[in-house]
């Protein structure tokens, strides 16, 4: 199964963790979509998504790995299939071009708050997979740019940050 992660998945050693048969294929994009963090989180901070706006010109840089697909229960629980996440079938263009259709998770409507922000560890997570795999710069500086917080749960706080890409 070809899955596009855009988000703290990004983040190779993150993503094995949760699925241990993913590969890297490539990094590609996700056209007419705009990142951005604001699906609401159980914890109260807000994860990534990938918005649908149709705009052409917006863009969503990601990677496309690939992952046995008697594991992607695994992968559905952790990324909270059904409980603010919708999967869904999207096109995606590779850095030489060729377009590819691949799975990836998108915010649902009513799971969508705008006034929230990641945790500090989350968008680590974010732009450590972004710097990993390649994507250009000034994606990268747009995300950075993003507000965060800190946790105010330390363990957590300190459990994440021991996860290296």
């Amino acid at each position: 199964m070809k899955y596009f992660a855009y988000g703290s998945n990004m983040c190779t050693r993150r993503l094995r963790e949760r699925v241990p048969s993913a590969v890297v294929l490539f990094v590609a994009r996700l056209n007419g979509y705009r990142f951005i963090f604001h699906k609401r989180s159980q914890d109260g901070s807000a994860k990534a998504d990938a918005f649908e706006t149709v705009n052409p010109t917006d863009v969503v840089w990601g990677v496309v790995f690939k992952i046995d697909g008697r594991e992607k229960s695994n992968l559905d629980k952790a990324e909270g299939l059904g409980k603010g996440y919708k999967q869904k079938q999207v096109d995606v263009i590779g850095v030489t071009g060729r377009g590819t259709s691949v799975f990836t998770y998108v915010a649902e409507p009513e799971s969508v708050d705008p006034r929230l922000t990641p945790y500090s560890w989350y968008k680590r997570f974010v732009l450590e997979g972004a710097s990993q795999h390649g994507l250009p710069e000034d994606y990268i500086a747009m995300i950075a740019g993003m507000q965060d917080k800190d946790d105010p749960d330390r363990a957590r706080d300190e459990k994440k940050r021991a996860i290296k890409c």
